[in-house]
């Protein structure tokens, strides 16, 4: 069975774990072009001026200036950048960036919950400052420059949190706790569908009865927690189809499912569409 292809920190950032790389000689001469794939590392991109379309789990987005995407590993994506697009790519393993405190682990989920968002050009030019000193450190390589590019990183992701939220509301201690719940559940399920499709299963790894997970769900997303996980296995199933040429009864048995007829059935429910059929429209 084939599966999505899966791109790797290169083998000269190995060592490193990280990489950032201009844009500008990527695009000096043509357009980029990144055809269906999925990284197993954090993949950013920070757009100062340019064009072009990003298509990230099968959500469409205008590339445009002062733009940022973020894709976390598992997600697949495609993308097309036009000729003279400024800004930076940057990439790193989930070994490299591993914060410490625990403050600064929900800001990453945070951050990284979100796909896109547009910056003001102030805000951007405040995160380009960080984004020039990061590369001036991984490119000159001094003594401790893992650790400046750490720190730097996190003062990124704090401006790009800053941006998404409402800096005038007021969270209460009940509201914090249970978005925290909230993204721990999405990161699970991102990593654990294939195996794991009952509301009891995530509830016992959150250290959680499934009661309060459902309610937690149903208060932040107007959804059961069994709706999110039924949306997390039709994502990966799309995932599968559309970047494999995969046989159906094959997608199946990799989403965990013995019998294919129940799987078609249950993506039917899901989408309208049968799985040949939603291949053939995308």
């Amino acid at each position: 069975m084939k599966k999505i292809p899966v791109r790797h920190i290169k083998d000269s950032f190995i060592q490193d774990r990280f990489s950032i790389r201009a844009i500008e000689p990527l695009v000096a001469e043509r357009d980029l072009l990144h055809e269906l794939h999925r990284h197993d590392f954090y993949f950013i991109l920070f757009i100062k001026n340019g064009s072009g379309e990003h298509e990230i789990d099968f959500i469409r987005y205008e590339v445009d200036s002062y733009s940022v995407f973020f894709i976390r590993p598992g997600q697949v994506h495609q993308l097309q950048l036009k000729k003279g697009t400024t800004g930076f790519m940057l990439q790193f393993t989930s070994d490299f960036y591993v914060p410490r405190e625990n403050l600064a682990s929900i800001v990453l989920r945070k951050v990284s919950s979100k796909n896109h968002c547009h910056l003001s050009s102030e805000r951007f030019e405040k995160i380009g400052w960080l984004l020039e000193a990061i590369f001036q450190e991984f490119t000159q390589k001094q003594n401790s420059y893992k650790e400046v590019v750490k720190a730097s990183l996190e003062i990124i992701f704090i401006e790009l949190v800053r941006q998404s939220s409402n800096p005038n509301q007021i969270v209460n201690a009940a509201k914090f706790y249970a978005q925290e719940r909230l993204e721990e559940l999405q990161d699970l399920l991102e990593k654990n569908i294939h195996t794991k499709k009952q509301i009891s299963d995530y509830a016992e790894m959150l250290n959680i009865s499934t009661y309060q997970l459902n309610a937690i769900t149903k208060a932040l997303l107007h959804k059961t927690g069994s709706e999110l996980i039924n949306e997390q296995i039709i994502l990966e199933a799309k995932r599968m189809l559309i970047g494999t040429v995969n046989q159906i009864n094959q997608v199946a048995d990799m989403l965990g499912y013995d019998d294919p007829s129940y799987f078609i059935r249950f993506f039917k429910k899901q989408t309208g569409l049968t799985p040949a059929a939603f291949r053939q429209k995308f």
